[in-house]
């Protein structure tokens, strides 16, 4: 689905990497507040993908059929919607167009708001993997904490007491180990973003509207 009209020029291809529609569609609502004139914001599912991206072996599996899908979709600017990040260096090696990934850009954004951020990652097992990406873009140091919900992708994205398990993890992650920021580490939980920060007082990072966000200007300056 997209978020603007199909005859502008531009687009912008944002991709679940997992095969949950259920996610897709929730990175469709979160992502119309930044739909304008001129850039199509597109979302599409990996259909090829495990129904949630929660181990090594998941990464590894989605990252040439991402890439294959970069070389056959046209588009201006490629986000790939997975906090693991899957598939980046090589799809950046299949396309001259910017490829961003939304765990670099959550992260960014939250540096842009906070001396210290934290993360509510899906699963521990989720935690070395994410440690370290952080350590590769040499900004581990301003990681407060990253502390697990202990549920699956699916769960992240429809589950009936997500956001109140997730709204537990912030206050530790705020309280306990000081973090003035907030990254949600998957992309299921971009329905909750809005109310999780409502709840704790301090930014919380949709990574998936924070590399969108990043997409558009690239797109719009050229």
């Amino acid at each position: 689905m997209q978020t603007t009209d199909r005859a502008c020029e531009r687009r912008i291809l944002v991709i679940n990497p997992n095969s949950n529609e259920t996610v897709t569609r929730g990175l469709d609502g979160a992502l119309a507040l930044l739909a304008r004139a001129g850039i199509a914001i597109d979302c599409m599912t990996l259909a090829e993908g495990p129904f949630g991206i929660q181990s090594q072996a998941d990464v590894e599996q989605v990252a040439l059929p991402l890439r294959d899908l970069v070389r056959r979709e046209a588009a201006d600017a490629y986000v790939i919607a997975c906090y693991s990040d899957p598939g980046l260096h090589v799809c950046r090696e299949a396309t001259d167009r910017p490829v961003l990934g939304i765990a670099e850009c959550g992260v960014l954004t939250a540096l842009a708001r906070a001396d210290r951020f934290g993360v509510i990652a899906v699963a521990s097992r989720s935690i070395p993997r994410h440690l370290r990406a952080l350590r590769q873009m040499g900004v581990a140091e301003r990681l407060a904490g990253e502390r697990a919900l202990e549920m699956t992708v699916a769960e992240t994205a429809s589950g009936t007491d997500t956001l109140a398990r997730m709204i537990a993890v912030g206050r530790d992650l705020r309280d306990r180990d000081g973090a003035g920021a907030l990254v949600m580490g998957c992309a299921g939980m971009a329905i909750h973003r809005r109310g999780l920060e409502q709840e704790l007082g301090i930014p919380v990072i949709d990574p998936t509207q924070a590399a969108v966000a990043m997409a558009i200007g690239i797109v719009a300056v050229g």
